[in-house]
């Protein structure tokens, strides 16, 4: 016969592992959902392949659905002096707004996008030297 007291130890034992396992068993689909949702939001709604002019130029550029982010992924260019990031019309970088100085020449960048930017107007992502007047390289952005 068990004693009452390990009686109540069993019971608790077995509602802890019965819990456990149901939770686990159903941590990793709720996971994958809250995944899907990140991955949908995350989802770009302007993207382009950078590509070199001047100098050897590489990665990704993609602007967030809300407009408010250009993100630079796998981005690799050479250095320069005053380089920038602009949001142009055309890679002849006439008509431009700036995002300012670059951030780095190799790896992922995001850079604050202004209130407002018409990017069907202002489509083309451009690494400009300012100094020489030089697109080291640009995406455009579909």
């Amino acid at each position: 016969m068990i004693p009452h007291g390990m009686r109540i130890f069993y019971l608790i034992f077995f509602v802890f592992i019965t819990f456990q396992s149901c939770t686990n068993s159903h941590s990793p689909m709720m996971d994958d959902d809250k995944m899907d949702i990140q991955d949908m939001t995350r989802t770009p709604l302007y993207k382009g392949d950078f590509v070199s002019s001047a100098h050897p130029t590489s990665g990704k550029a993609t602007i967030n659905s809300e407009k408010t982010i250009l993100s630079l992924t796998n981005f690799k260019t050479d250095s320069g002096p005053s380089l920038e990031i602009y949001l142009a019309t055309n890679t002849s970088g006439a008509n431009y707004i700036t995002l300012g100085a670059i951030k780095g020449v190799s790896g992922n960048y995001d850079y604050a996008l202004p209130a407002n930017i018409d990017l069907t107007k202002y489509n083309h992502v451009i690494v400009w030297c300012v100094p020489f007047s030089v697109n080291f390289g640009y995406a455009v952005l579909k």
